[in-house]
């Protein structure tokens, strides 16, 4: 799987599909030969962790025509493997006795290959394995998932939102999250700083400002349809940031709009969270699905906040979706069948409409701009089924006594005695 596409990306269509791997390799040769680093020698789009894998993929070399690429489609081939055995070797808290299963793992990988060479050429696919680990050890071992959930937003902003839901699920949230969070962001800030580059430690945050409605996000979908009828609507290029963007009556007020909904989607989603926690009381810590449920479908709803509520709607961005959803079926959790088919569904999508037919967008072309509405709307339900599934009931999957799996053994024991006696 990731054979074909390693292929896809340095041989059928390279400048196509692995073009920010030139760019990567170009940031590298500048910091190798002429001592310009991002972010030590200027404000960076990308917080300072970025640097590691861009540098550990110059080994193949950072010079034109270099074997860069190879290296860093080898790497990611690396990471996503180390993914696979973490998810083949996950099993659920409630029910230890049982073998792993493999189903998460076999849907990971079959994520990867219907998303496309996004999946392995951007720099989201160096932290998407990382989130896959995180969350698959998060309840055994807090303090090493918000470590490397933190580590991971220093190359991505994006795992950083999943501490929420960390927060949330474990019981000395200060103490296993925040301080952990805390240790590996001063290790980062003060390396920077050590080097010079202090000053722009934190330009990832405001680089993108200014930034229009991208032509790939949710909240462009209704000019991008309306576009397919109407001249004034256009499609063009942000030079500066090589990114299209989309223009026309109103665009600029939603994609202000965008920007702050951002923050206050999320802010919502971690209030939903911590209403969940409260509501479900004992049951969260009883060593059943509560907790583990509550954890991974809210790292999906955060997720999912981030995309429906960008103005930027990058096809990597996909990319974030799968790391909750293999870990849930890694842990059997029920309920979970919709949300896997509707994430293969956008993954799908997302590959027809980037790489393969990205010029049908820009030019307007009816079938691909309809393609990439439908993703869009399947996010929106996506993010309305994931809301429903938080506040509906959490449903027992049938333990051997019929009972739901999140009551505790002892529990169950002490009724199955009392059943049996005569005074009952």
């Amino acid at each position: 799987m990731h054979g074909w596409l390693a292929l896809v990306g340095l041989v059928l269509i390279p400048q196509e599909a692995f073009w920010d791997l030139d760019l990567y390799r170009y940031w590298m040769w500048l910091g190798i030969n002429r001592g310009e680093w991002p972010v030590l020698s200027g404000s960076w789009v990308y917080p300072a962790g970025a640097i590691i894998p861009m540098l550990a993929a110059a080994v193949g070399g950072s010079g034109g025509g270099s074997a860069y690429p190879a290296v860093w489609a080898l790497m990611i081939t690396v990471l996503d493997a180390v993914a696979v055995a973490f998810l083949l070797h996950t099993r659920r808290p409630d029910r230890p006795q049982e073998p792993p299963t493999a189903l998460g793992a076999w849907w990971w990988l079959a994520f990867l290959v219907l998303l496309g060479p996004v999946a392995m050429g951007r720099l989201d696919a160096v932290i998407a394995p990382v989130v896959v680990v995180a969350l698959s050890i998060a309840l055994n071992h807090p303090r090493i998932t918000s470590a490397l959930l933190t580590a991971a937003a220093w190359v991505k902003v994006a795992p950083g939102a999943l501490l929420i839901a960390l927060f949330v699920a474990v019981r000395r949230p200060w103490r296993s999250v925040v301080v952990p969070a805390a240790i590996v962001s001063v290790v980062v800030v003060g390396t920077v700083a050590a080097l010079g580059g202090l000053p722009h430690v934190s330009s990832f945050l405001t680089e993108q400002e200014d930034r229009g409605l991208q032509i790939e996000s949710p909240g462009a979908t209704p000019w991008l349809v309306a576009g397919l009828f109407s001249e004034s609507i256009t499609r063009y290029l942000n030079q500066p940031i090589v990114t299209w963007e989309i223009t026309g009556p109103g665009t600029q007020g939603a994609a202000d709009v965008l920007g702050a909904l951002f923050f206050l989607a999320l802010g919502a989603a971690a209030l939903l969270l911590w209403w969940r926690r409260e509501q479900l009381g004992a049951r969260m810590w009883s060593g059943g699905i509560a907790r583990t449920e509550l954890l991974v479908r809210g790292a999906l709803l955060l997720t999912l906040a981030m995309l429906v509520f960008n103005k930027v709607g990058s096809p990597q961005y996909i990319g974030w979706l799968a790391p909750p959803v293999a870990v849930a079926l890694a842990l059997r959790l029920p309920g979970w069948r919709t949300t896997a088919w509707l994430v293969l569904g956008t993954a799908a999508a997302t590959q027809v409409v980037f790489p393969w037919f990205y010029p049908e967008v820009i030019s307007g072309g009816p079938a691909v701009t309809l393609t990439l509405a439908a993703r869009n709307i399947a996010l929106v339900v996506l993010l309305v089924h994931t809301v429903v599934a938080l506040v509906r009931p959490l449903p027992a999957d049938g333990g051997p006594d019929g009972r739901p799996d999140d009551q505790p053994d002892a529990l169950r024991r002490q009724e199955r005695i009392t059943s049996a006696s005569p005074a009952a």
